[in-house]
């Protein structure tokens, strides 16, 4: 056991004021930064008029992106890391900071709320003072906001997609569905990586145009087709597999089994539902990112939370599925498959 006399604060400070680092970051997605130095290592005195910085700050706030890991500096001269230039560059297909953008412009205020949500159980985002409506309402009727939050969901999705589009027994199935498709990210990468099968991406009408400009970028127009509904209230579409990429954490345990019930109902004989979300350990003690992903839950929606494995299990096993089981995809995301 250790004495007093080795006992230090330096988690705490770094936890504490952890807010610090994660706007230096957010800031520069939102300036673009990184997409700009895409374009070839430039010098700081070259660089801040191109982003506009003060010449007050511009070296600091530069030199805090070295020192936490996003950029690379050599005599003077600042670079994008690997990661950075894959990863936040917003000209490259593997662009994933939408997610960061709504954390900036959106989430990053909402979290400073975070202790009135513990203590009234209610949302803190644009929906407080109704918090009876759906946490999508004044989302869906912004097409701009809409658009942005679709592309967010496809960043913070896409490692995971792509895991899926190869881990889940494709060969065996021709049909599949995408219940709560957003941008359509899960259904194309499906789709991509496996030829023989056709599609379905199925959200609300105002995600249509927005789903079918993506599938048709990626050239999957002539196997994945947009289907328009409501999953609370219209019949899911019956194919082979349904999948559902960060779906069931948006909603309450009762709305959760029913979706879980419904994709059941769907399913042809012998079909399979995919769902995914940061899911939590059994143990609720690992998995740091799901278990802060259903307190952004709690501040974004009035009754979703995150899940464990077992927890979603259960829930399929009692609407008839006869078999489940959990399997890792990437990062903190990870995937209950359960079989009819």
């Amino acid at each position: 056991m250790n004495s007093q006399a080795d006992l230090v604060p330096d988690h705490i400070m770094q936890v504490g004021l952890g807010f610090w680092a994660s706007k230096v970051l957010l800031s520069a997605v939102e300036m673009g930064l990184f997409t700009e130095l895409a374009k070839g290592p430039t010098e700081w005195n070259d660089l801040a008029p191109r982003l506009g910085l003060h010449s007050r700050s511009a070296r600091d706030y530069l030199d805090a992106l070295v020192a936490l890991g996003f950029l690379q500096r050599s005599d003077g001269v600042y670079a994008n890391t690997p990661e950075t230039d894959f990863f936040l560059d917003r000209h490259k297909p593997s662009y994933i900071g939408g997610m960061l953008e709504m954390a900036n412009s959106r989430l990053y205020g909402f979290w400073n709320h975070l202790t009135e949500a513990l203590r009234t159980g209610r949302p803190q985002n644009e929906s407080k003072e109704d918090s009876g409506s759906s946490p999508f309402t004044n989302l869906y009727a912004d097409p701009a906001r809409l658009e942005e939050f679709l592309a967010a969901m496809s960043g913070v999705s896409h490692n995971a997609n792509l895991a899926i589009a190869k881990k889940v027994p494709w060969r065996n199935y021709a049909t599949y569905a995408d219940v709560g498709t957003a941008q359509g990210d899960l259904a194309v990468q499906i789709a991509l990586a496996n030829p023989h099968l056709k599609g379905i991406g199925f959200d609300l009408p105002q995600v249509g145009p927005i789903f079918e400009r993506y599938a048709a970028a990626n050239g999957v127009s002539d196997r994945l087709r947009f289907e328009p509904g409501d999953f609370f209230t219209d019949a899911l579409p019956q194919v082979d597999v349904i999948t559902m990429g960060h779906i069931l954490h948006d909603w309450g345990l009762e709305h959760k089994k029913m979706l879980i019930g419904k994709a059941y109902d769907a399913l042809n004989s012998g079909g399979a539902l995919v769902v995914y979300d940061a899911i939590i350990d059994d143990d609720r003690s690992k998995n740091v990112f799901g278990l802060l992903m259903s307190l952004n839950m709690l501040i974004e929606t009035p009754a979703g939370f995150d899940y464990s494995g077992g927890d979603c299990i259960g829930w399929m096993k009692e609407v008839g599925f006869r078999d489940a089981h959990v399997e890792h995809l990437a990062g903190p995301d990870s995937m209950v498959v359960g079989f009819k």
